[in-house]
């Protein structure tokens, strides 16, 4: 007996399910990258690159306050 994959609900199929943002240290500068996850694939973005540590935190921290703000939930809780 297989059991079928679990399905997205229904309204669900595009919409991002979670937002990851993130810092780097990437040749001297900090990196701000966003992954966006949906049922199928993840989407990385890289965003834009800062001198210090502190202003690609502080960036970060806005970016995914926004992006989740606009994430719809499922209703089962994801």
């Amino acid at each position: 007996m297989t059991e079928s994959p679990i399905q997205p609900t229904q309204g669900f199929v595009d919409e991002a399910l979670a937002v990851d943002v993130y810092t780097l240290q990437e040749q001297g500068r900090w990196v701000v990258c966003m992954d966006v996850i949906f049922w199928d694939e993840t989407v990385h973005h890289r965003i834009a690159s800062y001198a210090t540590e502190r202003q690609a935190e502080l960036a970060a921290r806005f970016i995914k306050s926004g992006a989740q703000r606009n994430l719809n939930h499922p209703p089962f809780g994801l």
